[in-house]
Formats: C-alpha cells, sequence, structure tokens
C-alpha cells in the first residue's frame, strides 16, 4: 500500500514531453510540477533578496563610511587652520609692539631735530647703555607676512570646497582679506618708498658734501648733527612716514581684532562638528 502511495506522489506532474517549449526550458527533471515550479520561485526570490540587501547595506556603510572620512578630514582642516590663526594673532601682536616702538622711538627723534645740542641724533640703548643713532637703522623695513602654510596646503589639495561657504568667507578674509593685502602693501611697497628716497639721498647728495659716510659710527652723527638739521628732505621724509606708520598701526589693530574674532567663530563650527561626529557614532 505504501509503495503505491510512494509512486504515486513520484508520478505527480505533468511529463516534460507534453509540456510546451517555455515550460521545457524552465522543466528540471522528466515531469513538472507547479507546486515544485512555485517553491523554486520562492526560493530564488528569497536568495535574490538577501544579496541585494547584502548589497546595499554593504554600500550604505561604505558611504557612510566615505562621508564620515570626509568629516573627519574637514575638521583636521578646521583645526589646522584655528591653530595656524592663533599663530597669525601672536605674530600680529609681536608686529604691533615693534610698531609701536619704532614709532615712540622716530617719533622723539623728530621732536628734537631742531635743539641745539651735539647729542640731538642719538639715543641711549637701555640694554647696553651705549649711545646709538636711529637714523643708523633708517633704512631697514619689515614687510607684513603673516603665516599661511596651513591655508596654501588646503587649497593645494583641494579640500577648501569641504569648509563650507560661510566657513570659505571669513578663512578666506584672515589670509586673503582686502584689509591685509592694503596692510601688507603699506608695510613693503609704501614703505619701501621711503627707504629709497634716503638712500637715494645718502648716494646723491651726502657722498658728495660729506667727508666720509658711516651711518652706524656715532661720531658721524655728532660732527654733522647741524648739516643733518638743515636737511629739510631728510626731516620731511621722517616726517610721511611717521604717518605711514601711524597708518599702519590702525590697520594691525583692526586686523587682530579681525583675525582673534575668526578664531572664535572657527571654534564654535569645531564644537559643532565634534558633537555631530557623537550623534553618528550612536546613529551607527
Amino acid at each position: 500500500m505504501s509503495d503505491d502511495l510512494n509512486k504515486r506522489e513520484k508520478e505527480k506532474g505533468i511529463k516534460k514531453e507534453q509540456l510546451n517549449w517555455l515550460l521545457r526550458i524552465i522543466t528540471l527533471g522528466d515531469r513538472f510540477s507547479m507546486q515544485d515550479f512555485y517553491d523554486r520561485i520562492k526560493k530564488g526570490f528569497v536568495e535574490f533578496l538577501i544579496v541585494f540587501f547584502g548589497v546595499l547595506v554593504s554600500f550604505g556603510v561604505e558611504r557612510q563610511g566615505e562621508e564620515f572620512g570626509d568629516r573627519e578630514s574637514n575638521v583636521d582642516n578646521l583645526i589646522g587652520l584655528r591653530d595656524e590663526m592663533i599663530d597669525i594673532r601672536e605674530y600680529t601682536q609681536i608686529y604691533i609692539e615693534e610698531n609701536q616702538w619704532i614709532r615712540m622711538l622716530y617719533n622723539n627723534l623728530y621732536e628734537q631735530w631742531d635743539q641745539d645740542r651735539d647729542s640731538v641724533f642719538l639715543f641711549i640703548d637701555e640694554t647696553d647703555g651705549l649711545p646709538y643713532s636711529p637714523l643708523s637703522f633708517y633704512n631697514n623695513y619689515n614687510p607684513f607676512n603673516p603665516p599661511r602654510v596651513v591655508y596654501e596646503a588646503i587649497k593645494l589639495d583641494g579640500t577648501f570646497r569641504f569648509l563650507g561657504s560661510e566657513v570659505g568667507r571669513f578663512v578666506n578674509n584672515t589670509y586673503d582679506g582686502t584689509d591685509l593685502k592694503y596692510l601688507m602693501l603699506n608695510t613693503d611697497r609704501e614703505e619701501k618708498v621711503y627707504v629709497d628716497q634716503f638712500e637715494a639721498q645718502v648716494a646723491n647728495k651726502w657722498i658728495f658734501e660729506l667727508e666720509k659716510i658711516d651711518l652706524y659710527d656715532t661720531n658721524f652723527w655728532v660732527k654733522h648733527r647741524k648739516y643733518f638739521q638743515k636737511e629739510k628732505y631728510l626731516k620731511y621724509n621722517l616726517f610721511k612716514r611717521l604717518g605711514l606708520w601711524e597708518q599702519i598701526s590702525e590697520q594691525l589693530v583692526e586686523y587682530e581684532s579681525t583675525v582673534g574674532t575668526n578664531i572664535k567663530k572657527l571654534d564654535s563650527v569645531i564644537q559643532a562638528k565634534n558633537d555631530e561626529f557623537v550623534f553618528i557614532y550612536w546613529w551607527f
């Protein structure tokens, strides 16, 4: 009895020879069974879903990982810029102190220019107590050139665009803003004008009218002090340069304030990014 039942079970379905060409293609064995056909469809569909969602999840994780890497790189750039801006502010503060000292020194020289004493062009160095003349290094000038290594590196590697438009604006204002350009221009090209005029006066006039020119010899300024007091061109040059130094002083103070404000902005952006990282971590 059981043998007959098993035989009938095996003979379920339609013989392959009785099928049309399409069913013959999808039929395994010598008989076609609808139940077997549906079972194979369900099995194939389930396997497809497993593979599909596996690929989809892998792609999503990989993409999220890339985005996380981009954000992490962006924060590194922000921190690098923030640290460099701190260096810029310190550099500017030192420059402000030097500017104040130079203005005070040469303003005192200008104020006492016409005093009737041989040491009118001499001052005493507080560090060693020795005399010197400010005019000995009058042809020196120091162009304002704050650090910008990190900024240039970010522009070169193409990651500057990841900073965002708002951050990009105040970062660019710190490194390439109009105020900074005028400040750099005044401390370089504009100041060099007065230096060149001074050196031209030495080369084209003093050398023919004075015996020996040695700007670093204090006796030189004592011996010819009446000659220099009558040098209206030199005194006018100093007057104009003092005006330029005063303008530079105002620009330095304003720039230092701008950099300080932008440092605070970057700190806020960095903090917001770090908070965002914590959120993403828990989300994963």
